[in-house]
């Protein structure tokens, strides 16, 4: 049970100042959006009423510090369990969400604000609100769902501290509105201690060192990049935007990745030799032997992506020297490998240290 929160008012004698429960279910989503820090200092609100693939609409969505979304829905005239069912339905969602399509909705946030003030990118959003210089290089490794109302019965209650139990990120947070004559009061209460909810997640969710091995999502296309292509000429690549390119910034020389083809398996291991660089400026031989850009040769795929922004058109590149690769027909795939949708990562989840291990006896790479 969270702790009931009461006002008085002092003076001869205590005189209790009076509570409101439903106006201000029909105002709190107003004040959160206009407020977040009402939700604690880790909350930047990237989006409202955003429609998900189900035909349903999630009333707030927000991003923390760690780059992680978080959910806020509030209970309204839905019944306990209704929004209990309906926070998980859209974490569902989420989970599945794209750096590209957080940055999307946002920018659709941002435009529904019709400010001028308005930050111009989540980027410059994200650095001005918790006053970093740069946003985290993965998005979106996990959620947290939160469940916004006056009060839930007894039996939600306990659903939810039985899947924080079990490591789920959820939460809920009680408002109260007290009304002392022409002055308004607002009051908060957590279900669950917010420390005592990440204490009880960090156990469940404990992440293990790096283990130094890099992963790379290659997303092959018959009219795109080409795995084929990749193989021969000796790279991995990204492009489309920056949201997709920039975390191949993070493969050091020297460092063995693991190349992963989405929906496909695991093709690939090398070392990376240098990079990034534009496609049109990496050098590779040709037949004659002499070292021009690939993008005079003739490629199975296409490193361009046509656009009005020349910015996004553009495909970058990271040398590698594979020491094994696969064609699709033969890539590699396990029940509980790991898997990402950034286009290189450092991996701490313990899913990776099991990939690596299995990519090793498959690949027969011997340490």
């Amino acid at each position: 049970m969270p702790i009931g929160v009461g006002l008085w008012r002092l003076g001869q004698k205590p005189e209790p100042v009076h509570f409101s429960p439903m106006e201000v279910e029909k105002r709190l989503e107003d004040i959160i959006a206009e407020d977040p820090l009402i939700l604690g200092p880790d909350v930047l609100v990237i989006g409202r009423q955003v429609p998900t693939a189900y035909g349903t609409f999630i009333d707030l969505l927000a991003i923390n510090r760690e780059g992680n979304l978080i959910v806020i829905e509030l209970k309204k005239d839905k019944t306990p369990r209704e929004v209990v069912a309906q926070v998980l339905d859209y974490g569902s969602w989420v989970s599945q969400l794209e750096e590209a399509d957080i940055a999307d909705i946002f920018e659709n946030y941002r435009h529904s604000l019709n400010s001028e003030t308005s930050a111009p990118s989540l980027d410059a959003a994200f650095c001005e609100r918790f006053n970093v210089s740069s946003m985290p290089e993965a998005l979106n490794e996990s959620h947290e769902l939160l469940i916004v109302a006056t009060r839930l019965d007894d039996s939600t209650e306990r659903i939810i501290g039985y899947l924080t139990d079990y490591g789920l990120a959820i939460n809920a947070a009680f408002f109260r509105v007290f009304k002392d004559g022409e002055h308004e009061y607002l009051s908060r209460a957590w279900l669950i201690a917010p420390e005592a909810a990440e204490a009880k997640i960090t156990e469940k969710r404990e992440k293990l060192p790096w283990n130094g091995e890099y992963y790379v999502s290659f997303g092959h296309s018959e009219t795109g990049r080409h795995w084929e292509d990749a193989r021969k000429y000796g790279f991995v690549s990204a492009g489309g935007g920056e949201w997709y390119s920039r975390t191949l910034s993070i493969l050091e020389q020297g460092g063995r990745i693991w190349v992963n083809v989405p929906q496909t398996g695991y093709v690939g291991v090398g070392i990376v030799k240098e990079g990034p660089a534009r496609a049109q400026e990496f050098l590779v031989q040709d037949a004659n032997g002499h070292m021009v850009p690939i993008t005079t040769l003739p490629l199975k795929g296409n490193l361009a992506h046509p656009t009005d922004n020349p910015e996004d058109s553009e495909e970058y590149l990271v040398r590698v020297e594979w020491i094994k690769t696969a064609p699709l027909s033969e890539a590699i795939s396990e029940r509980g490998f790991f898997g990402n949708q950034n286009s290189a990562a450092r991996p701490r989840a313990k899913a990776w240290q099991h990939t690596t291990e299995r990519l090793k006896h498959r690949f027969g790479i011997e340490e």
